[in-house]
């Protein structure tokens, strides 16, 4: 969804803003993850050992599927003439739900708020990453980011 204005953003609060594309979660990902942020738990990056718990087998890091809220949401909405937008934290985050290496997820938003801020505007969405196939949504956030115009 495309705003022409930070204005005709405002609009919508309230709104389903729509879904991204799917996207796949591999093994390589997950690795890549691991060795960024340090964290080598087995149930991310050994499968074998992973097959022996409740998972089945390897699944993402809850703090991955969290970072590809950026791109994901990227799909969802743009606000043309913005200058720069920023991510400037959460109010809430949950993993109801695990992401198996291999499934596909997408990301949904629902723009709750949109408030003036110096030099633009606050921006907060409830954006929920499903699994393909999946009973519970796998992170749901409270994301606020900034958009200066």
């Amino acid at each position: 969804m495309r705003f022409e204005s930070v204005e005709a953003l405002k609009e919508a609060v309230g709104q389903h803003l729509g879904y991204s594309e799917w996207m796949e979660i591999t093994q390589d990902r997950v690795n890549r993850f691991a060795d960024a942020t340090d964290d080598h738990q087995f149930i991310h990056i050994d499968p074998a050992a992973a097959a022996k718990t409740p998972f089945g087998g390897t699944i993402a890091h809850g703090y991955l599927t969290l970072s590809l809220v950026v791109p994901l949401v990227s799909q969802i909405y743009g606000v043309d003439g913005v200058r720069m937008g920023v991510n400037y934290g959460t109010n809430k985050v949950r993993f109801p739900a695990p992401v198996p290496v291999g499934a596909n997820i997408r990301a949904g938003a629902e723009l709750t708020s949109v408030t003036d801020v110096p030099g633009g505007v606050q921006v907060e969405l409830i954006v929920t990453i499903e699994v393909d196939g999946g009973a519970k949504p796998a992170c749901v956030a409270e994301t606020v980011s900034r958009l200066y115009v």
